[in-house]
């Protein structure tokens, strides 16, 4: 059973209809922007990570330990262990090799409390070969001022082995580097009043000032009010409205949650060792015409043997050398013309439409700068 349509309802229908098919058709054609929340762009300074680090011994090795001969600093700080703990060793003669002399770094985060956990990284000081099995005994873990902010204990992990013979040895990851899970407890806190704060500095991960002024304006958008100013492209002031004062987390909740989109200066990373090739998606580039030729030279060896014409007579048997030799320049005198203003995608279609190699692009990029017709920064890893 079908339902006739009154003429208004008909009308009413066909124009959102219409609507509908205008708001596809608009968002299809026009791509959505790549919006960042601030909390990923920027962070509060002054809240930051803390790093700590500390010297100690490992145990419990199975003769993969330092050689105390060859590391004096095991040994003065075994004997001192000793001493501490009521053994005299000054003077007696130590050929143990299941101990060795490690440095134990650690993060601190932000906010940490007394009595929590991190942890904590123990790296071979001396000549042992491996730590594996060993046991970090009670490391203090110094900060930059000189104070002690946890102690570290506890037995070590490691992703690497070594196994060796005779006349053969393997070794696979770095069994001289291990870790502690939760192997730290912190002594000491790091004091950051956050709810005192009557203003406040945002960080920018990648400073940009359109990136610094979008970032402003959204946060003044959202308080209706002027409270977000950009000082310089990796630094935005906040002063705390009235109505968030003491509050800080509810205040730094919502405007970390605000989606800008952050801007950035055209630039292409290049990595020679490896070949590796970045680009930014704001690289452009100027007309210009480029030629690459690789020139290859082949030398081939094809000898041949020389007999005599009649058999058992005194003509000896000979090898004649025939050595052939081939050059090609490729396409040399190819020229390829790079359009003005061209995106991305059609610079690296058309360097890739050269048929050149990662390494063959990293120069041609360079000469590309070096001629003033690549507008972005270049940057060699």
């Amino acid at each position: 059973m079908f339902t006739r349509l009154r003429p208004r309802r008909r009308i009413a229908a066909t124009l959102l209809a219409f609507a509908w098919a205008l708001a596809w058709t608009l968002g299809a054609a026009v791509p959505a922007a790549a919006l960042s929340r601030v909390k990923d762009l920027a962070q509060v300074e002054g809240v930051r990570t803390n790093n700590l680090v500390g010297y100690g011994l490992v145990v419990g090795l199975n003769g993969t330990g330092d050689t105390l001969n060859n590391a004096p600093f095991t040994k003065q700080s075994l004997q001192a262990m000793l001493e501490r703990l009521g053994v005299n060793t000054r003077g007696a003669t130590m050929r143990t090799a299941n101990v060795a002399a490690v440095m134990v770094t650690a993060s601190l985060p932000a906010f940490q409390t007394q009595g929590t956990r991190l942890d904590v990284t123990v790296s071979a000081l001396g000549d042992a070969k491996s730590l594996q099995g060993g046991t970090l005994l009670v490391t203090p873990l110094l900060g930059a001022d000189g104070e002690v902010y946890a102690v570290g204990q506890g037995s070590v992990a490691i992703a690497g082995f070594q196994a060796e013979g005779e006349a053969a040895k393997i070794t696979r990851g770095v069994p001289t580097v291990g870790r502690i899970a939760s192997g730290a407890l912190i002594e000491r806190e790091i004091e950051f009043k956050l709810n005192a704060q009557r203003a406040l500095r945002l960080s920018l991960r990648n400073p940009d000032l359109t990136t610094a002024k979008r970032i402003a304006s959204s946060i003044n958008d959202y308080l209706g009010q002027d409270s977000a100013e950009p000082v310089d492209p990796s630094t935005v002031n906040l002063t705390i409205p009235p109505k968030f004062r003491g509050n800080m987390v509810q205040l730094l909740t919502e405007i970390e949650q605000l989606r800008v989109e952050p801007d950035q200066t055209a630039r292409i990373v290049i990595d020679e060792r490896s070949g590796i090739i970045v680009m930014g998606r704001d690289v452009r580039v100027s007309q210009v015409a480029v030629a690459q030729g690789n020139l290859t030279v082949t030398i081939s060896e094809a000898p041949e043997v020389s007999q005599p014409d009649v058999p058992f007579t005194r003509g000896t048997t000979a090898v004649v050398p025939r050595t052939r030799v081939k050059v090609d320049t490729g396409d040399a005198n190819k020229l390829a013309i790079v359009r003005e203003g061209v995106t991305l995608r059609e610079l690296v279609d058309g360097l890739n439409a050269l048929g050149i190699g990662p390494r063959d692009m990293i120069s041609i990029l360079q000469a590309i700068k070096a001629a003033g017709a690549l507008q972005a920064d270049i940057e060699v890893m």
